[in-house]
């Protein structure tokens, strides 16, 4: 079992809207799905593509250089060209901080 980190506000975080956060050098995307936070690898498998950047579309994120979708609240690749899915990190928000479990 990994610590929890804090690595946003909860305010700072607009709902249906990602960023890019970097935690003990791993870039993670974290997404808010209406007031509800879930943090995914930022870097696609197929080419590297910034998942924080891509388009949401309900519970689902559209890498922006290729195409391949994921599942925000698991990781799971749900099309290609991506040849799997990505990390998917337990978060908790606790006194309006947005805590990851690393």
């Amino acid at each position: 079992m990994g610590q929890f980190l804090k690595v946003a506000r909860a305010d700072e975080l607009a709902s249906g809207s990602a960023r890019l956060i970097e935690v003990e050098g791993r870039r993670i995307a974290l997404f808010n799905l209406n007031g509800t936070f879930y943090a995914i690898d930022d870097t696609c498998p197929h080419r590297g593509g910034p998942l924080s950047e891509g388009l949401i579309q309900g519970d689902v994120v559209v890498c922006p250089w290729h195409g391949a979708r994921f599942r925000i609240e698991t990781g799971e690749v749900l099309s290609p060209p991506a040849p799997h899915g990505v990390a998917c990190y337990p978060v908790r928000v606790q006194g309006g901080e947005i805590e990851i479990e690393i």
